[in-house]
């Protein structure tokens, strides 16, 4: 299992997640120009690490998922899919535009 990064992160992009995960595993960097910060569920270790420091909360274990944010476990997945070929990475953003839209 993984954590991800919700909702709540967009438009916000507090850091304080990248500063205590062990492994680097949260992204963008600096400067990338993304609406949100994004995990990849592939390097991820699942110590949960970074949930804690996350001030808006929006970082979840996957199991603990709500079912209204379920949709940013296939968001964050694509970013690390897609990022290395930024035509694709904004082509799939901009197909699912709705999926990056605040509920709240």
């Amino acid at each position: 299992m993984a954590y991800y990064i919700t909702e709540t992160c967009i438009d916000v992009k507090d850091k304080a997640c990248v500063e205590v995960c062990p492994v680097d595993c949260i992204h963008p960097i600096d400067g990338e120009g993304e609406p949100m910060l994004y995990i990849d569920p592939d390097e991820c270790i699942d110590c949960g690490a970074c949930e804690p420091e996350c001030p808006v909360e929006a970082i979840f274990a996957e199991e603990d998922m709500p079912d209204d944010q379920d949709r940013f476990v296939e968001i964050n997945t694509k970013y690390f899919e897609l990022r290395d070929d930024a035509d694709e990475w904004n082509e799939w953003k901009q197909e699912h535009a709705a999926e990056f839209e605040k509920t709240s």
